[in-house]
């Protein structure tokens, strides 16, 4: 399946995918004084918040979006709340939350820890497109094309989706993106009554806090930003790093691979055979379903999120080599927002809306045939991919703009800013770049590591580091784990 510009899903895979397998725990005038009223929600409360649907007309319509929270265990020693964003864009923080918090339980201590659907996103006024059937087809189908033909059919298919995301959703569509979702976080921080907001974004939450930073620096408390993106990276150059840094992934995967490597002794040689394989002849699975190139592909990809991974991507590849496709179709499906019954979530629809709402880049047939080489040479396996993946904001039916990329915030309080070297969907690069960025005292915390985000490996080096930043307000100048 092509993917829209930005970074689909990238915090919250890490976060829920490990999970998904077991292996983590886990009114009149709303601009003043948005009311919460919370109620039980499974072990959690849950409210929602009224918010302005378009900004400019603040007395306008509203809609709501949901919020979720789990209330500080040490309630003495409370500091406030501290608002969560997990990444996507499109990743519903409410659903992501709810299997995560745990992970988070020495944060509890002295917070309310609070994560929210975004406008577009999940319970929140969600932005739908097609329906599970095309979503199907979508996932299935080419998204590397090698002919003409195949160009036609996977362009058809993506201005079909943009139609049907305009028939469904146009009322919301002009009015996602991360500017608007920037000022949702301060009407939450209103409503939260916190003077100011203590956040903790990944991946593409880092880009919606630094935004937010941008627009109210007065109003930032303690910030992390976790699986930093470059928002000075055009949409081509962010594609070709990303692509480079999945396939550095897979290499760093098949060194780790356990003597003797189920895979043989050249790993990313196997993987690439294989999905060449797929393209041609498309694997069984135990359903009706066949596990197409680009679901490979997608599922490959998937298990690069985290090392705790690697194990099942290794069962994947090689219950593929025997002729089945399942773990490798299980992983692309939770990557797309697929559940068993065959329903997708919203996850696609929200990451297009809202990424083809924060940018201009709008790219030509020609353009990524262009690019093609320097994508392939980046990474013969997803670099193609990635490359048509460009073309999918194309004909979508909202101009954008590129206001969101706007990040600097001199006056902000100091803000840290985590990278870790092996992430393949957020390139350690785009750390350091988006603290200079942000200017001031924001300053860079850096994990030699692999997977997405740094907090969530486990790393005991950065989790006492950013701890003791969000619990006591000590922040190191610069420093590396571990």
């Amino acid at each position: 399946m092509v993917w829209r510009v930005s970074i689909p899903d990238t915090g919250a895979v890490s976060v829920v995918l490990v999970a998904a397998f077991g292996l983590v725990a886990c009114g009149s005038d709303v601009q003043k004084n948005p009311a919460l009223s919370w109620q039980a929600c499974q072990k959690f409360e849950c409210a929602t918040v009224k918010v302005p649907l378009d900004y400019a007309k603040p007395d306008g319509e509203t809609i709501e979006l949901a919020l979720i929270r789990a209330k500080a265990t040490q309630p003495a020693r409370r500091i406030g709340s501290l608002v969560f964003n997990f990444g996507g864009p499109g990743a519903s923080g409410v659903d992501v939350f709810s299997r995560a918090a745990p992970a988070y339980k020495n944060l509890n201590t002295r917070y309310d820890l609070v994560s929210f659907d975004p406008r577009g996103v999940g319970k929140s006024s969600p932005v739908t497109c097609v329906d599970d059937t095309q979503m199907d087809r979508m996932a299935a189908m080419d998204g590397s094309p090698d002919n003409a033909a195949e160009e036609r059919a996977l362009i058809s298919q993506l201005l079909s989706y943009d139609e049907g995301c305009k028939a469904r959703s146009g009322k919301v569509l002009p009015h996602v993106g991360t500017i608007n979702a920037a000022r949702d976080l301060d009407m939450i921080r209103k409503a939260l009554g916190d003077r100011r907001l203590h956040y903790f974004g990944i991946s593409y939450g880092t880009e919606l806090g630094a935004n937010y930073a941008h627009q109210f620096p007065k109003q930032v408390g303690r910030a992390v930003l976790d699986g930093a993106v470059d928002t000075k990276v055009s949409t081509k150059n962010l594609s070709l790093q990303q692509a480079a840094a999945f396939q550095r992934a897979l290499g760093n995967y098949g060194a780790a691979c356990a003597a003797p490597c189920p895979l043989g002794k050249d790993v990313v040689a196997s993987v690439q055979k294989l999905l060449t394989t797929l393209d041609a002849k498309p694997l069984p699975t135990s359903g009706e379903r066949k596990l197409t190139q680009s679901l490979g592909t997608t599922g490959v990809l998937t298990a690069l999120y985290s090392k705790q991974l690697w194990p099942l991507l290794t069962q994947g590849v090689t219950e593929a080599r025997q002729g089945k496709g399942d773990i490798l179709l299980a992983l692309a499906d939770l990557r797309i927002g697929r559940d068993e019954t065959g329903h997708y979530n919203n996850l696609v629809a929200a990451n297009t809306a809202i990424s083809c709402a924060d940018t201009t880049d709008r790219y030509t047939r020609a353009e990524v045939r262009e690019a093609l080489p320097r994508f392939r040479k980046a990474s013969p396996i997803f670099g193609p991919s990635i490359a048509w993946g460009m073309l999918t904001c194309t004909g979508w039916p909202i101009k954008g703009d590129k206001a969101a990329k706007e990040v600097s915030a001199p006056g902000a309080a100091p803000i840290m800013v985590v990278g870790n070297t092996g992430d393949p969907a957020t390139p350690y690069g785009w750390a350091p770049a988006l603290t200079k960025e942000l200017g001031g005292s924001a300053t860079l915390v850096t994990l030699k590591g692999e997977g997405h985000g740094a907090y969530d490996t486990g790393d005991r080096c950065i989790q006492r580091t950013v701890d003791a930043y969000l619990l006591d307000g000590k922040q190191p100048a610069k420093k590396t784990c571990p």
